[in-house]
């Protein structure tokens, strides 16, 4: 037996009234939802330079500072980054088309020089690295940038978590004594669920 016609027309009227007040409430809902979650950052860390180290470390504690959740995943050479001792990281300019190095010392004409050396010098000078990653930190102390070992430690006191790939630490042949305190050690498949529910995910 089929519906009265004024049941019919109520039906009519709390469908309608509900394709009005539906969409609204949906969109109030999930406004609510992303306004209180908190942002996520993921980071893949590669590299062990002294300029490469700056980026994930910098990015991390500032997220943190923000409020985020933190993670800093170090593979291959950024395992570099998690030694007790990174006092030896350096920085190379050969092939580095975008380092042209202005001197951190001398009036301010010569340190306003960018020094573009050719690599064949580079390769060929001995001990021009080194004299690089001398003028790198003496241009990141003149700055005033805090160093390397502050800005980690920063992002420990923030709750940033470090994570050492487990399979590079094996392929070179490093120990967990090498290493910091404080890491997690995990391989990829452990890394990339959480990652791949990051509001953000950055390749160094």
């Amino acid at each position: 037996m089929g519906a009265t016609p004024e049941i019919a027309v109520i039906d009519d009227l709390i469908r309608q009234r509900l394709d009005e007040i539906l969409p609204g409430r949906i969109e109030e809902k999930l406004r609510e939802i992303e306004e209180s979650k908190t942002p996520s950052l993921s980071i893949i860390a590669t590299k062990g330079t002294l300029d490469w180290a700056y980026p994930p470390f910098i990015l991390g504690s500032t997220a943190a500072a923000l409020g985020w959740d933190v993670q800093i995943f170090f593979t291959f050479y950024g395992l570099n980054l998690l030694k007790k001792d990174i006092s030896d990281l350096k920085v190379s300019p050969l092939g580095n088309p975008g380092m042209p190095m202005k001197m951190p010392f001398g009036p301010d004409w010569f340190k306003g020089i960018n020094w573009n050396i050719p690599n064949i010098i580079q390769g060929n000078i001995p001990g021009f690295e080194a004299m690089a990653t001398t003028l790198m930190k003496q241009t990141i102390r003149n700055n005033g940038v805090a160093t390397i070992e502050e800005l980690r430690g920063l992002s420990q006191e923030a709750d940033v978590k470090f994570i050492a790939c487990q399979m590079t630490v094996e392929l070179f042949g490093f120990s967990h004594d090498d290493f910091i305190d404080g890491l997690d050690y995990a391989g990829a498949a452990t890394f990339l669920p959480v990652a791949q529910k990051s509001d953000v995910c950055l390749f160094m």
